[in-house]
């Protein structure tokens, strides 16, 4: 631990109330086309460079770099808290000071932030793809990634050309069936789709998604709580007439077995990609939150139920009425971002952006430290529109998290 760190961390939460002030974090994908809804100005979504593709996601709360290949900078994807003129990334902070931040029993556990969350934006769907569990994962010597899906309609002013999402395969899709399509993926459309079956995604509602499930997500700007980890593999060659390369089907598996379509194949959880009642298991309803002063706040859980049987990650959505103020405890760290309204949280001014210029420090996006969301945070809302913001937090944050069954 360096005496820089602590000293920066006692600053920023001191200029904060408690709070960590967080910068934006912007990810291209060469692979896909932004969806313009990211409030990042229309001239800068190529501001790192053609080369590197349009800017369609915002990440949030990270302590894991983008995973984009050779060329990509050091810190792509991760946050940076900010003190003043001073910034530090958020993954040295809680290297470093993890327990100041998380808490004792998470860090004590966990051993670091092991979520964030992005919103992505695209114009069309993305590619039909995997993202592998844990046991796979080491092979590369990486981790698993559950996630989970909520569309705002602050974000959701348009939905683009298909806001549909593909999960899974139908019932009685059979290995081989699988198989003749990895086999055709260097000759066009290997028909993937095909073999699998599309939801209309609904505002205001999510997904519970966990690893070895095929899913293609539709063009809804999403906001997307994660396991800390970027792994992914393509099984559609051909997703909106785009050609995407062969070494994205493999991207996550040793070299020694890259063209072993078995292998890739197992890394799905078959059981899960071929269930009958796949809406009735992983759909996610909005769920209110009873509180004593209903006309100030309301709070719902957006994201919830358990992996495997673990809390890998939830989401609240926190609406605080116009003129009111509340003091909302909760019993683990998280991050917040302000999608709708302005005004103070522990009486430092908060709010959410029309426009955003590359580089440009916003003032949405926060950290709530374990002590500090124990204490409570105040939120006045300050305004005349009801002021919005997303929470998320990390594996065993919320005991009282409801089951998804």
């Amino acid at each position: 631990m360096s005496k820089e760190t602590k000293k920066f961390l006692n600053n920023a939460l001191e200029l904060n109330n408690g709070l960590l002030h967080l910068a934006p974090s912007w990810v291209p994908r060469s692979f896909c086309i932004p969806g313009r809804r990211l409030r990042l100005h229309p001239d800068d979504l190529f501001a790192l460079g053609a080369h590197r593709g349009g800017i369609d996601e915002r990440w949030f709360a990270s302590t894991i770099r983008a995973d984009n290949g050779p060329g990509t900078p050091e810190d792509e994807g991760l946050s940076y808290a900010v003190a003043g003129k001073e910034k530090m990334l958020l993954k040295t902070l809680i290297e470093e000071e993890g327990t100041d931040i998380l808490g004792h029993s998470i860090m004590s556990k966990w051993g670091g932030w092991k979520i964030f969350a992005k919103f992505f934006d695209n114009m069309e769907p993305l590619p039909h793809h995997v993202h592998v569990d844990h046991d796979y994962a080491r092979q590369i010597g990486a981790e698993g990634k559950p996630e989970a899906y909520y569309f705002p309609a602050q974000y959701n002013f348009q939905p683009d050309s298909f806001p549909y999402t593909f999960f899974g395969l139908e019932p009685g899709t059979s290995k081989d069936d699988l198989k003749k399509c990895l086999a055709a993926f260097d000759r066009g459309d290997n028909k993937i789709l095909d073999l699998s079956r599309a939801y209309r995604l609904e505002l205001g509602t999510g997904w519970l998604i966990p690893p070895g499930i095929l899913h293609a997500p539709g063009s809804l700007c999403t906001f997307e709580p994660q396991w800390a980890s970027d792994v992914y593999m393509m099984f559609e060659s051909l997703p909106s007439g785009k050609p995407i390369d062969r070494s994205l089907l493999s991207k996550d598996i040793a070299d020694e077995r890259k063209d072993d379509l078995d292998h890739i194949i197992g890394s799905l959880n078959w059981e899960l990609n071929t269930v009958s009642d796949f809406k009735a298991r992983f759909f996610l309803p909005p769920l209110n939150i009873d509180n004593p002063f209903p006309n100030k706040y309301q709070e719902k859980w957006v994201v919830y139920g358990r992996i495997d049987g673990d809390e890998a990650f939830s989401a609240k959505e926190l609406t605080v009425y116009s003129g009111a103020k509340a003091t909302i405890t909760d019993t683990g760290p998280y991050g917040m971002l302000i999608i709708q309204g302005h005004g103070e949280l522990n009486d430092i001014q908060a709010e959410s952006p029309t426009m955003i210029r590359f580089g440009d420090l916003t003032r949405d996006e926060f950290f709530v430290p374990y002590d500090t969301a124990a204490k409570g945070v105040t939120i006045h809302n300050t305004g005349y529109e009801p002021l919005v913001m997303l929470k998320y937090f990390g594996p065993d944050s919320n005991p009282d998290m409801p089951d998804r069954e």
